[in-house]
């Protein structure tokens, strides 16, 4: 897989942990500066200074809550620095939801949808902007499985994000922007555990590595591809749900522990 150009700068919401920690180590790798966005400033730092060490990057930390207007509007500025242009945005940060609908307190559900959707949207028209202007940029949408089936409003926020991924991708690539949304299946991250899920809920083969998903995400990214579903289980679950009914893909009502 060619690299992008040494130096240039990648944008990561939620890269304390899981997937954004691990695009962050992927891009630091392949030479890239690195601007890591979560909420806590500890957990940031701490991966900031591993990165440094092992790879010797330049990595910005900062510290938003992007389900917050003020954290929100914190990254559009930084991205809107025409002196320090980022290159590559990937929109990471998110959260689930335990419950079935009726059951979330509605502004639990007002979260997840500004996360996956509204803010996903905000921080992509503020780096389309600077990367017009350039002729070029990358950015990646962490979409899910779940946006190919019908299970409650988590995936109805993941289908928005795949399909404004698809979307942009045709409108933009053109202009020399790239635009992919990455649809993993069950992954082994801490986002399970943050919800009070119990892990083995499904079967050892079910669950993908980090590394593997961001791997298959930059690739498909760098491809130009408009969507990527890492692993040919999963490529299979976006297949079937074009074709099996609802009442089968929608599945049973997950359980807290």
């Amino acid at each position: 897989m060619s690299q992008p150009a040494r130096g240039t700068t990648a944008l990561i919401t939620g890269a304390s942990s899981g997937l954004g920690a691990e695009f962050a180590r992927q891009l630091a790798a392949q030479g890239c500066n690195l601007v890591l966005v979560a909420r806590n400033r500890a957990r940031l730092e701490e991966v900031a200074g591993a990165l440094a060490q092992q790879y010797g990057t330049t990595t910005e930390v900062l510290p938003a809550d992007l389900a917050d207007d003020a954290g929100v509007a914190a990254v559009v500025e930084r991205l809107s620095l025409p002196d320090r242009p980022v290159g590559i945005l990937v929109n990471n940060a998110g959260t689930g939801l335990l419950h079935d609908f009726e059951d979330n307190v509605i502004g639990e559900e007002q979260r997840n949808l500004k996360l996956h959707a509204e803010t996903a949207m905000v921080l992509t028209h503020a780096a389309v902007q600077g990367m017009l202007a350039r002729g070029g940029g990358r950015i990646i949408n962490v979409a899910s499985i779940a946006a190919f089936l019908p299970r409650g409003t988590y995936s109805a926020a993941k289908a928005w994000l795949l399909s404004f991924s698809r979307w942009a991708n045709f409108a933009y690539r053109a202009r020399g922007i790239k635009v992919t949304a990455v649809c993993p299946g069950l992954t082994h991250t801490e986002f399970h555990q943050r919800l009070g899920m119990d892990q083995p809920m499904a079967p050892a083969w079910a669950w993908l590595d980090a590394e593997r998903v961001v791997r298959e995400g930059l690739a498909a990214n760098h491809r130009g591809r408009a969507v990527c579903v890492p692993s040919k289980r999963y490529k299979a679950v976006a297949v079937l749900a074009k074709l099996a009914p609802a009442r089968l893909m929608a599945g049973p009502a997950r359980k807290a522990q």
